[in-house]
């Protein structure tokens, strides 16, 4: 019986030693032979495409074409201009029959070649073909812009109806002799929105703007002379929850209590940080409410509310539409028979994605904070009425980070 055992140890160790030698000349034989390649470069390119269609798209081009019968078609490949001495590329496997030209920037007609490459990498002959995109996006974008004085600086709106990813430069005249100076940046993929530049000079000057897209094509330059409106950050030193009304939803869920939305912290709950966030009872239903006492009158421009980073970024809890309500003296019952509409909200994330978020929609909703501008001078009130009428994905809970306020104190 030992002896069987031994015999069979002693075979174990005679099949690994095989099977090293072998795996050794496997590795050395592949080091040896390399890769094999059979493209002949010199072989003949394939036949032509045919039947070219095209359909004009704002700020490209559709081209479809029948795929040539050809055992060697590998893609099809445009070359075009979209500006002078600009040159683009557009490639479509063997199997789809559609070209997508992009980037022009104007709507004039423009040449372009068509070629078959084959699996050699040999191209055809081009067909040559011209095109006429319709306006492009930065142009009817362009054409839609509102740009007006607002509190504390300018205001930009518009629409852009492709929703092409463009950027919008405000400018400003620093002398009074044309020479521009940029003081903002935005970047938009959204079908329409709102922008503030704030901070500004409160003298008349010269303000200029103008919309590019990823390819460098720009728009004609709006130029106007604009003086912004006067306002304040207001202090929060003297605001405080009220919680006597009844009806009002300021309980919190797991200790994230109402007062964090105005104790100046943005905690980050992407990194665990909820010292700085509001979170309303996971058992809350909407519409909810609740009501902050601002210890003085105050005339408001704008809000800012600080959205939380994480989970219920533009997600969850996080507030998609609210209204706010003013008053000067609060019905004890928690009625609404003195509170005053004086505007309703909309979220707006400037990357336009459907879900998720971006750095700058981060930028935007968490450390600067969403910005709500009201349409007109309102009166001056002393109490405000927070109502969430929709959140984004929740059916009931609320968060909110932190909300600051914007106008001028009343003396």
């Amino acid at each position: 019986m030992e002896r069987l055992k031994n015999n069979f140890k002693e075979m174990k160790r005679h099949v690994y030693i095989v099977m090293a030698v072998l795996a050794c000349c496997w590795c050395f034989s592949c080091q040896k032979e390399g890769r094999l390649d059979h493209i002949d470069t010199s072989g003949t390119a394939p036949q032509q495409i045919s039947d070219v269609k095209t359909e004009g798209k704002p700020g490209k081009v559709i081209v479809t074409y029948k795929i040539p019968n050809d055992p060697n078609f590998m893609y099809a490949k445009a070359e075009y201009e979209i500006q002078p001495g600009v040159l683009r590329e557009a490639k479509a496997s063997l199997y789809t029959d559609t070209l997508v030209l992009e980037g022009f920037g104007d709507t004039k007609p423009h040449e372009v070649k068509l070629f078959s490459v084959g699996k050699n990498e040999q191209a055809s002959e081009p067909v040559i073909i011209h095109v006429t995109p319709l306006t492009p996006p930065v142009r009817t974008a362009f054409e839609s812009i509102e740009f007006k004085p607002t509190f504390g600086g300018v205001e930009v709106s518009f629409e852009n109806e492709a929703q092409e990813n463009l950027v919008i430069e405000i400018m400003v005249d620093t002398d009074g002799f044309m020479r521009w100076e940029r003081v903002q940046t935005f970047y938009t993929g959204a079908l329409r929105g709102k922008f503030s530049v704030r901070g500004l000079d409160l003298s008349e000057r010269r303000y200029g703007l103008y919309i590019r897209d990823r390819w460098n094509n720009k728009s004609d330059t709006l130029i106007q002379w604009m003086t912004p409106i006067y306002e304040e950050t207001i202090p929060k030193s003297k605001w405080k929850i009220v919680k006597t009304l009844p009806g009002d939803t300021w309980q919190e869920a797991s200790g994230l209590f109402i007062e964090r939305v105005i104790d100046g912290k943005l905690g980050d709950g992407s990194t665990g940080d909820y010292s700085g966030t509001f979170a309303s009872s996971n058992a809350s239903v909407l519409p909810q409410w609740f009501t902050i006492d601002l210890g003085e009158q105050v005339t408001l421009s704008r809000i800012r509310m600080h959205q939380m980073p994480g989970s219920h970024m533009y997600n969850g809890s996080a507030v998609k539409k609210f209204e706010v309500y003013g008053s000067n003296s609060p019905d004890t019952d928690g009625g609404w028979t003195n509170w005053a509409l004086l505007g309703q909200f909309d979220s707006f994330k400037p990357s336009g994605l459907a879900t998720g978020y971006t750095e700058e929609d981060k930028h935007y909703a968490w450390f600067l904070g969403e910005e709500f501008v009201f349409d007109e001078l309102l009166p001056p009130y002393r109490y405000l009425r927070f109502k969430t009428l929709e959140t984004y994905a929740s059916a009931g809970q609320v968060v909110i980070t932190e909300i600051d306020l914007f106008g001028k104190v009343q003396p």
